[in-house]
Formats: C-alpha cells, sequence, structure tokens
C-alpha cells in the first residue's frame, strides 16, 4: 500500500504562537494543517478525511459558519484541496473509491461533495449525533450544507468489532482491504474515531482530533499549548473519554518494543512537515514518493 500525506487546507487560528507553539507572535495568526492520507490499495483510492473542500473555498460564508471562520480564518487555496491535489499527483478523482472519516467536523468532511462516486465509512454514533444538531456549537461545527453525499454513507455500530492494541470495536470496513481498520476513540465528538492502516513494517495511526498538539503524545510529560488546551476543551463531547484515549495513544506508544505504531494528528503541523517531508503550503506533487 502506498500513503500520501496531504494537508488539505490549513487553518489560521487567532493567538498565534498560543495555538501551535511556534508562529513569532500572540498577535498574529497560528497555522495548523488539515493533515488527510490518500490511500492507493486494490480496492482503488481511500482518502482518509477530506479537509476543507472547492465548494467551501468557493463559497465558505455559505457553508461555513461565522464563528469558525472568524476564529481559524482558513487559508483557502483551491490547490490544498484533496480533490486538486490527487489531481496533481497524477489520479483522476472517480479513482476515489472510498472515504474514512475520523469524524463531521466541517475541517474533515467539507471535500466529501468532491467525489461524488465515493462511499463514506463513519461510525453510526458520529452521523447520528451531528445529524441532531442539538446545540448551538453541533450547528456550527456540523455543517448539513457539506453533506450531499449521506445516501452513500455506510455507517458502523459500536457495540461490535475486535480488540486492535487495547483499544475495543476496532471495524474493518465493508469494501476496503483488511489493513484498514476504524478505531473508536470517543471525545472530541460522540463517534470520533481514529484510522489504522497496516503496511510492510510499521501500522499508522491517523488519530483525528484525540489530541492536538505533539507533545501531549510525550511519554515523560505530556504537555500542550494553552490555546489549543482551550480549543479541546471547547470542543470536547466527553472530557473523560478524551483524557483517556489521550492516555491510551500514548500506552500504544510505550509499547514499541511489541509493534511499530507511528502515531499521529490532523492538526499539529510538526507531526505534518515530518511525515510528508513537506511544508504546510505546499500541495502535493506526482513525484513524492511512498511512506
Amino acid at each position: 500500500m502506498r500513503v500520501h500525506h496531504l494537508n488539505c487546507v490549513s487553518t489560521c487560528p487567532l493567538g498565534g504562537r498560543l495555538m501551535d507553539g511556534r508562529s513569532p507572535s500572540v498577535l498574529q495568526r497560528g497555522q495548523l494543517c488539515c493533515h488527510c492520507l490518500l490511500l492507493e490499495t486494490g480496492a482503488g483510492l481511500v482518502l482518509v478525511d477530506t479537509g476543507l473542500g472547492l465548494r467551501d473555498v468557493a463559497q465558505p460564508r455559505s457553508r461555513l459558519s461565522g464563528f469558525f471562520l472568524a476564529l481559524l480564518s482558513p487559508d483557502f487555496r483551491e490547490e490544498m484541496t484533496a480533490v486538486r491535489q490527487i489531481e496533481r499527483l497524477g489520479f483522476h478523482p472517480g479513482e476515489v473509491r472510498h472515504i474514512v472519516l475520523t469524524h463531521l467536523d466541517f475541517d474533515h468532511a467539507g471535500g466529501l461533495d468532491d467525489f461524488p462516486q465515493a462511499q463514506v465509512h463513519l461510525l453510526q454514533q458520529e452521523r447520528d449525533h451531528a445529524l441532531m444538531q442539538k446545540t448551538w456549537l453541533d450547528r456550527q461545527r456540523f455543517r448539513p450544507q457539506q453533506w450531499s453525499s449521506r445516501d452513500r454513507w455506510r455507517v458502523y455500530p459500536l457495540r461490535h468489532g475486535e480488540r486492535w492494541f487495547g483499544f475495543d470495536c476496532v471495524r474493518q470496513l465493508d469494501g476496503l482491504p483488511p489493513e484498514i481498520l476504524l478505531v473508536p476513540l470517543l471525545g472530541h465528538t460522540h463517534g470520533h474515531a481514529g484510522v489504522a492502516i497496516q503496511l510492510a513494517h510499521t501500522w499508522l495511526l491517523q488519530a483525528g482530533d484525540a489530541y492536538f498538539y505533539y507533545e501531549e503524545m510525550d511519554l515523560d510529560g505530556p504537555r500542550c499549548t494553552p490555546g489549543l488546551r482551550f480549543y479541546q476543551t471547547l470542543m470536547e463531547k466527553d472530557r473523560r473519554a478524551r483524557l483517556d484515549n489521550q492516555e491510551r495513544l500514548r500506552g500504544l506508544l510505550r509499547r514499541r518494543d511489541a509493534s511499530t505504531v507511528e502515531v499521529f494528528c490532523a492538526h499539529d503541523p510538526t507531526e505534518y512537515e515530518r511525515l510528508s517531508g513537506r511544508t504546510l503550503r505546499m500541495p502535493a506533487e506526482e513525484a513524492v514518493g511512498p511512506v
């Protein structure tokens, strides 16, 4: 399996260094990525999360909430959308047969409309809670305007699945190779999940928004920037579950003598640049090799 790391439209939050830990000042906006994966498999191309899509770039005010547009000020560049980067890699968007979502937040599901032939895989609990639009914040983060793909959603209940390195209810996905697994990581949302991919000598675990800052996975003393700590608290649906899953992710890293696992989240620029070999502003190119 060949893996391409894509940054599908950066977000630029207020607070600068207080958010990303590396901007020169707290007075300028920071820079976070939206770390998606493109997998070349025998079942066709598989996209893990979509980032923001073409329609979000073209008409952000009709697709996204004013609250998050002001807070995060996405760097709307069409060439950074998943569909345009896939084209740059030499593929046709119709070759994307499956999309696996960590969750339905606007910055993870905005590109669903760009792949009208793809089946979308997610946890049933995520779909059900997103559709409820229960709170003001839910209506800002979950955007039905992005969901023309709903008749192609394949949802999976939490009560079924296997154990995977200490995680419960881990699912293989219909029509996809057994090397791709959906790993429940509840807390950020009610149906949040990670996506595990088995390669020849290692596992990749795209942990979505289970954490936001690379030092949260530090085994000697995890830490987070104050801005991202506040943001995670603002967005969490189940604090205990979120923190428990962060601890279980650190526990997974402690077990590296048993199995090699590369854990990374959706928004940390340091992790993204290390794994992709590119800066946040550079789209994928056909010459980029496999991980």
